[in-house]
């Protein structure tokens, strides 16, 4: 499968514009966040509660995001050999199990109120739910052509856009309210939200689990890689295979070759040869590759990861 390298790495926005887009969203939010928490109390509104709640992630999130940017530019040094660029899978994995807990409590919330619905000012929650939509509206806006090769900001993207839907729905419980005092819509609203924000967190979180895991990238299959190894001329096995993600978008590999005793003789031939192959295929631009002679190879070594006896 070819990939498009330039396409999908973060670094390849203009980083300083990226920085500007982030750090105008995170005043934006931090405003709202200010804005709804002070009109949910003064309204008596859950709901409002629960968008500030969820507009405050969406700004710890920015604020990660962009630390994490800066960082992951760092270049590789004595301590982190592989430099820093998984700050932002780091940056992701804490945002999700954030945005799980604040869903659990709004739901635990809700449901209090649903038993005993308080008195909620409609036009005070219409009004500052507008204002949240056209804030939610514009950080989706400016994090959009950017979450496309980013984890990290594919989360904030995510984030603003359930935040704009969340910010509908409270203007349409505002509005029922105002209308005909309907009060349990607005703790409704708010488990509804609170449902949806668990939703995009469990679905979501996984990608960076597995990155950290040292899982193997999830659109490239271990077997094809495999199949491409051992049908190099010269190379008649190979074993110890180890597939993972150095960090997001950029696949690494380790394994070694049992080449032919015939072939021993162009072993830079066989190894430019393979990396030339893994490259054009899978997009595996790091590799660590050993070689090995038919007869000295270690007949029992397992196709993927370590020896039994190294782990134990």
């Amino acid at each position: 499968m070819p990939h498009d390298h330039h396409g999908h790495s973060h670094a390849h926005l203009d980083p300083s514009s990226g920085d500007r887009r982030v750090a105008i969203a995170i005043w934006a939010n931090g405003l709202l966040t200010v804005a709804q928490i002070v009109g949910g109390i003064f309204a008596g509104s859950l709901a409002l509660i629960a968008d500030a709640l969820h507009n405050f992630s969406d700004m710890a999130a920015l604020v990660i995001a962009f630390a994490a940017r800066k960082i992951a530019r760092r270049p590789a040094d004595e301590r982190m050999t592989f430099g820093y660029g998984r700050i932002e899978t780091v940056a992701a994995l804490i945002n999700y199990t954030t945005l799980i807990v604040i869903g659990l409590y709004l739901i635990y919330e809700g449901g209090m109120r649903l038993i005993e619905p308080p008195e909620v000012k409609g036009w005070t929650v219409v009004i500052i739910a507008g204002l949240a939509l056209v804030v939610d509206a514009l950080t989706a806006g400016l994090t959009y052509s950017m979450q496309k090769g980013s984890q990290n900001i594919r989360a904030l993207f995510l984030h603003n856009l359930s935040d704009a839907l969340a910010s509908v729905a409270v203007i349409v419980g505002g509005t029922l309210i105002i209308l005909y005092d309907m009060r349990w819509v607005d703790p409704a609203i708010t488990i509804g939200i609170a449902l949806y924000i668990l939703y995009l967190a469990f679905a979501e979180i996984g990608d960076p689990i597995r990155t950290l895991m040292l899982g193997s990238p999830p659109d490239i299959d271990g077997g094809d890689v495999v199949a491409v190894l051992r049908q190099t001329e010269g190379v008649s096995d190979v074993h110890h295979v180890h597939l993972w993600q150095m960090e997001e978008n950029a696949p690494a590999l380790d394994a070694h070759v049992v080449v032919e005793d015939v072939a021993w003789g162009q072993l830079e031939q066989i190894k430019a040869e393979l990396k030339t192959q893994i490259g054009a295929e899978f997009g595996i631009d790091h590799s660590t590759l050993e070689f090995e002679r038919n007869e000295a190879c270690d007949v029992e070594a397992p196709l993927f990861g370590h020896d039994k006896h190294q782990i134990e």
